[in-house]
């Protein structure tokens, strides 16, 4: 029998607000160095103690759902939701249940698919326990404790792990963009959870039996989870099983989903209304306010990229990935316009894009990673960046040379490309009366090379070409030197 899959997300992002949801405690994220720094009588659940809502958090969420064209309640309040865990020190989590924040959007993801929204609603995080290796007892660290948790939930529109991966990856840029998250997933301020079910072709999609995939720390482990989980219940299906209703967790050491606990419902928690927080009320005016001062979206910034610059889908995308990335890219290029106006550039600024890009995601890329840095920490400048740019597009030096002076701005000290050039002696040679004797020269030492290639051997012409370049010091422009070579030979 053949099983059809639908995939639902839930995806919690920790707001990088200035204070926790609930008190006027720092909001650290839970990253703080050392423990129980960042707490209180309301986030340590004192008696007596009351929480007040972070209207930052509350604005967060909504720019969230107005960035995915979700429905923005005008009447909301906050629940309580009741478990016992020993980091939830309240024995109950503030959240919402049935008037959250945001109902019915939709996401374009990556790969183009669009994923209808359920709701996106806030909470409050849990704190953290600690097992000291050996120990026979568990710390608990309460700095994390009511940090502002944004909740999202889709619809289940996903049916494999890659489209599962494409939808988290937007998501996150998404966030980045409104700077409302970090969304570093490895440090658990994005963490995505899974819901999958199998149904028999020609049943209704909804049919099949929910599991829940938690702890999963990357784009890559989303994916890698889902596709395990769907061979496992499809093996378990085909051999008669009946699959029941559970949360698992990704292990991803050893690559497969492992059960944890029998999944709760929406009545094991025992929703009622946050007696000590009253309902909240949104006007009109206030949502389209908060709609008029979002910023450029990732989508609409690619396909900008894609018309403007010249670059591909595909490189708009990676650009699009990083905010800090993508703005250094636009200054960068608004730099290069400037020069074409002025005269100081003759090549067109589709070419120049081009240029920008390649050096972008693949030389400076490479040293940004080598050195464990982010574009944020490099002193190269946008003008610094275009004028090399602007350098390699009029063909002053060559690829080799070019690398060579990004590599010298990178290490810092002179980031003038013009500087390192002339220190450097770098200036490429396209000039055909000084190429000439250098060409003789190499054909009167490499005469084997010359009957190779008279023979039809293609490579020793490749041979030829990098004596020339090696006599040149790499300065001689190499599609000079081809064109020379051939008529020569010839």
């Amino acid at each position: 029998m053949k099983y059809n899959v639908t995939i639902g997300m839930e995806v919690h992002a920790e707001l990088k607000t200035k204070s926790k949801m609930f008190c006027g405690c720092k909001n650290g994220l839970g990253l703080e160095k050392e423990p129980n720094v960042n707490i209180c009588p309301v986030c340590t659940g004192q008696p007596g103690a009351l929480p007040v809502p972070n209207r930052e958090a509350i604005e967060m969420v909504q720019r969230v759902g107005l960035a995915i064209d979700c429905h923005i309640r005008l009447q909301s309040k906050f629940d309580r939701k009741n478990y016992f865990y020993p980091d939830l020190p309240k024995g109950y989590q503030i959240s919402q249940y049935d008037e959250p924040f945001c109902e019915a959007g939709a996401l374009v993801a990556l790969d183009g698919k669009p994923v209808h929204i359920t709701r996106i609603h806030l909470e409050e995080d849990t704190g953290k326990l600690n097992h000291p290796a050996g120990a026979d007892h568990t710390l608990v660290d309460y700095n994390r404790s009511s940090v502002p948790l944004m909740e999202l939930v889709t619809e289940p529109d996903i049916t494999s792990g890659k489209e599962a991966r494409a939808f988290c990856q937007r998501l996150r840029q998404v966030l980045r963009a409104l700077d409302v998250s970090d969304a570093d997933m490895e440090k658990g301020q994005m963490r995505c959870e899974v819901n999958i079910s199998l149904y028999p072709e020609g049943a209704d999609r909804l049919s099949g039996t929910k599991v829940e995939v938690k702890n999963i720390n990357s784009f890559r482990s989303v994916e890698h989870a889902a596709d395990y989980e769907i061979k496992r219940q499809t093996a378990a299906l085909e051999a008669g099983e009946q699959l029941i209703q559970e949360t698992r967790g990704w292990d991803d050491v050893r690559g497969i989903t492992v059960s944890q606990r029998k999944k709760e419902s929406a009545h094991d928690y025992r929703y009622f209304p946050e007696p000590d927080i009253p309902p909240m009320s949104f006007s009109e005016e206030y949502v389209e306010n908060l709609r008029r001062h979002l910023p450029e979206l990732p989508q609409a910034k690619e396909k900008r990229f894609v018309k403007e610059y010249g670059v591909t889908v595909d490189e708009a995308a990676i650009l699009v990935d990083d905010k800090a990335f993508a703005e250094y890219f636009e200054e960068v290029m608004s730099e290069l316009v400037d020069k074409l106006k002025s005269g100081e550039m003759k090549a067109d600024i589709k070419k120049a894009g081009k240029l920008a890009v390649n050096y972008l995601l693949t030389e400076l890329r490479k040293h940004l990673s080598k050195a464990n840095e982010t574009i944020a920490d490099i002193a190269i400048t946008a003008e610094n960046f275009a004028e090399f740019v602007a350098i390699v597009a009029d063909g002053t030096i060559n690829s080799s040379a070019a690398q060579m002076v990004l590599e010298t701005m990178y290490e810092g000290g002179d980031t003038d490309p013009s500087h390192i050039i002339e220190r450097l002696d770098l200036v490429q040679l396209s000039d055909v009366g000084e190429l000439d004797s250098v060409i003789a020269q190499v054909l009167e030492k490499n005469q084997k090379s010359v009957d190779d290639y008279k023979a039809g051997k293609e490579n020793a012409l490749q041979f030829l070409m990098g004596q020339v370049m090696s006599a040149t010091k790499g300065k001689a422009n190499p599609q000079v030197v081809l064109e020379m070579l051939r008529e020569k030979l010839s």
